[in-house]
């Protein structure tokens, strides 16, 4: 919390544009769209971000002092600007830590920071396992483990309890005998020929089911958001395909198997007290797994990183590196 509860909530810092961008070309035939803002000498900062499928923004350049960082962008495999769009061929969570090294390497990076949030931190926690010495810090928001548990707790039985008219409706777009098992029968109306001309109706429903419980207070822009529908079908295509298919993962506890592999590097886990979509247990969790992190339960937010107290803790942590 603010030490002073007076002092007002730091704010993003100005819009910046890219000083470059590239387009990579990576594994699988897929190129991936990566920018450079702020600094070029300073310290180097990756944002990754959430969904999977979610791609980047401008506005996500202003969580950092563009005269202190190297701020680098990327679109995930399939989503942004990146190609082919909305592609689940050698789209895993495997490829995109691949990729992540490929950008580090290609900008002769030796260390950098990594900011992710929800699936971003997912990704954070994942690369930094497999490339520890190249990871400096790790700032983590809205944990996800990527546990069926986690996903049960969005697809099954937890967020709808607090967004019930939300959850009946993206419940509502499935026939009745298919409703016991919605990422099943979203994925396939998102990926099987017989369902294209329905396609994006059902991707803008899955990607609204989100858009409508991300943040504490109702978000009229951010719905509007979701069911743009270049956003809509590559967010839901991509992120049904990881979820039918479990993340891609080992097994199903294996961030935290693996924590040991991240003792020496400074952590920070911000995490708002009412994410419906992420809920605090995970980031306790991983606390209680990593004595060495810094835990901050933000009392009034919920998922969203642009949430005023969320994106408060965000900048300060950026600033203190």
């Amino acid at each position: 919390m603010r030490a002073d509860s007076r002092a007002p909530f730091r704010t993003l810092y100005p819009p910046i544009e890219p000083y470059a961008s590239d387009n990579l070309t990576v594994d699988g035939g897929h190129r991936i769209y990566v920018e450079q803002s702020g600094n070029p000498d300073g310290k180097p900062i990756v944002f990754i971000h959430g969904g999977p499928g979610g791609g980047t923004s401008s506005i996500q350049r202003r969580f950092f002092n563009p005269q202190k960082y190297r701020i680098i962008l990327f679109d995930q495999r399939g989503c942004g600007r990146s190609r082919p769009h909305a592609s689940l061929e050698n789209n895993t969570t495997q490829d995109i830590i691949a990729d992540i090294e490929v950008i580090r390497k290609a900008f002769k990076i030796k260390q950098w920071d990594l900011f992710g949030g929800s699936w971003g931190s997912t990704l954070s926690l994942l690369y930094a396992q497999t490339y520890p010495k190249t990871v400096s810090r790790l700032i983590l928001r809205g944990i996800f483990l990527l546990r069926q548990s986690e996903v049960d707790w969005f697809y099954k039985n937890g967020t709808r309890a607090i967004f019930p008219e939300s959850w009946a409706r993206f419940k509502g777009a499935i026939p009745a005998d298919e409703q016991d098992d919605l990422i099943t029968a979203y994925y396939n109306r998102l990926t099987k020929p017989e369902y294209e001309r329905d396609r994006l109706h059902f991707a803008q429903e899955w990607s609204l089911w989100e858009g409508s419980t991300v943040t504490l207070e109702p978000d009229a822009d951010q719905r509007a958001y979701s069911v743009d529908p270049v956003f809509a079908t590559a967010f839901a295509r991509i992120e049904a395909h990881y979820f039918k298919h479990g993340g891609f993962l080992e097994h199903d506890n294996q961030i935290l198997a693996n924590v040991d592999k991240l003792l020496d590097i400074p952590t920070t886990i911000i995490q708002g007290r009412y994410d419906a979509i992420c809920p605090p247990v995970s980031a306790w969790d991983l606390a209680q797994a990593m004595p060495w992190a810094t835990l901050k339960i933000v009392p009034v937010a919920g998922h969203s990183a642009f949430e005023p107290a969320i994106q408060h803790e965000l900048i300060c942590a950026t600033d203190a590196g």
